[in-house]
């Protein structure tokens, strides 16, 4: 039987002072396409103890969609099916070898192709299925009543969703868009084998998923996890949601307006996000309950979770739904400190970082501190002025979390790149960076070096890549986005090393 339950690992009270990795498993290095919870996994968790880390912090691994985007996942809950690993599958009998190695994955090993990925890693795990479900349908079922409450609406979800040839869910026939109880019976009776299929996936996406957590912490590390604060507008949660008033809809399921951010460092236009945003009121008249469920699921698979855009739970920024740009929007108050307080008061001491990064106010930075989360500092953020940018580190409290960037960064070396004349020379003349050292190297030891209580480094910056290894830019799809991907033969031999040196000299 799997076991679901939140992991006793002896997590200390309070982050110690400490420092750790940024990496997805999207990005991790492997025969087949795209990072696995496989072996590879298990080298970079490796790495990591190595190099004295202990923290590996992952951006959502949730299923993704159109655009590739962990952040706009098709469940809250569910775990991504690309990140099963398919030699594992062989080691367990559901797969021959001549079942996947000689399917084309990608040619590239440095970039993921989603497009490919989706199409010919789908057909090898239905074989997999095939072979092994009826043989683990007693512990899958088990599996399935342990996740009530939120498999079966994903399971459906995702098999009307392939008989729709992948609409959007608003745009279905209208009994079952609004889950009329005999279109339900319908759809769950006739699309049965693709619901069992789905089950499948997430038993074996989790069974997997906890098999490599118990080794990463066995390494004395510890996981980041990341939730986006929003759920897709196209997804099981909306959708099984919808008509209970969480979500700002009209009586016919279209949106009443959707989520963004106002112009910023990233988007003279400010962020389009089209995510549904939720009725607040409505959430606190049910005790914050489905937020509850939701960070509950989270610490079981994490343990820490940051929460993307959290500062908008102070406040956020609403766009009418058809709105050309998301300038169109206004802000609206969120739900506050009571939202905090509720989810402590259900969840006891929740692991959680607040990512209060864009547009700040002092409401905003109250209500942070009152939480009292960690918060983050970015360090590409921190040369835009003289003296007075909360993230340049003579600025820090010990309560936050530094990175010299995150996913939605440029890397060091193209941030130098694109960096004008002035916040170059001002990045130069703080940390005392020079070409001997390596700028990046620089950074990363002014992160460390800092009084943050953790510092985290994404592994792009430890491996000198430029824009080119950029995980993601910001009100962009397609193109690089979600692809890189790490080789072993890009880390330098020396990197392991080097970075203990450095992470022991700071005392983390």
């Amino acid at each position: 039987m799997l076991n679901n339950n939140i992991d006793k690992v002896n997590l200390e009270e309070t982050m110690n002072r400490s420092s750790g990795v940024l990496m997805h498993i999207s990005s991790l290095p492997g025969k087949y396409g795209i990072g696995t919870f496989g072996r590879e996994a298990r080298a970079f968790a490796d790495f990591l103890r190595e190099a004295r880390q202990q923290y590996w912090q992952i951006l959502p691994l949730g299923p993704t969609s159109y655009g590739d985007s962990p952040y706009q996942s098709p469940s809250a809950f569910a775990i991504n099916p690309h990140f099963i690993d398919l030699d594992l599958l062989c080691e367990e009998g559901l797969l021959q070898p001549e079942d996947y190695q000689f399917i084309n994955f990608g040619d590239d090993l440095s970039k993921v192709d989603y497009n490919l990925i989706s199409v010919n890693k789908d057909a090898v795990l239905r074989k997999a299925y095939a072979a092994g479900a009826a043989g683990m349908s007693a512990d899958i079922r088990i599996f399935t009543e342990l996740h009530q409450q939120w498999l079966p609406d994903y399971a459906l979800f995702m098999a009307v969703k392939s008989h729709f040839q992948f609409r959007e869910w608003r745009f279905w026939e209208e009994d079952i868009k609004k889950r009329v109880p005999e279109a339900m019976s319908y759809y769950s009776e006739n699309y049965g084998e693709e619901i069992k299929y789905h089950q499948f996936l997430q038993y074996i996406a989790y069974k997997q998923w906890n098999s490599l957590k118990d080794y990463i912490h066995r390494q004395g590390i510890q996981i980041i996890g990341d939730i986006p604060i929003y759920t897709s507008g196209d997804s099981a949660d909306t959708w099984a949601n919808a008509s209970a008033g969480i979500f700002k809809y009209d009586q016919d399921l279209t949106p009443l307006c959707v989520a963004g951010c106002p112009p910023d460092y990233f988007s003279e236009d400010g962020q389009y996000w089209g995510n549904t945003v939720y009725d607040w009121e409505k959430n606190k008249a049910t005790g914050f309950q489905w937020w509850i469920r939701r960070l509950e699921s989270a610490l079981t698979i994490y343990d820490w979770v940051r929460i993307d855009h959290f500062r908008g739970l102070e406040s956020y920024w609403e766009v009418p739904y058809g709105s050309p740009s998301a300038a169109c929007g206004s802000w609206k108050p969120g739900p506050g400190s009571e939202f905090i307080d509720t989810i402590k008061n259900a969840l006891g001491d929740v692991k959680i970082i607040a990512e209060d990064l864009g547009m700040m106010t002092d409401s905003v930075r109250e209500f942070v501190k009152k939480s009292g989360f960690p918060n983050m500092k970015v360090l590409g953020f921190a040369f835009d002025s003289c003296g007075d940018n909360d993230h340049l580190p003579h600025h820090y409290d010990k309560n936050c979390v530094v990175y010299t960037g995150t996913h939605d960064n440029d890397t060091v070396m193209g941030w130098f790149d694109k960096a004008g004349d002035d916040a170059a020379a001002f990045a130069k003349e703080y940390l005392k960076l020079d070409q001997e050292e390596g700028y990046h190297w620089g950074m990363i030891r002014g992160a460390l070096s800092s009084v943050a209580n953790l510092a985290v480094i994404p592994m792009q910056d430890l491996l000198e890549l430029g824009s080119e290894a950029r995980m993601n830019i910001p009100s962009t799809l397609g193109g690089n986005n979600w692809r890189w991907r790490m080789t072993w033969e890009a880390v330098p031999q020396e990197l392991t090393g080097r970075l203990e040196k450095l992470t022991r000299l700071y005392g983390r």
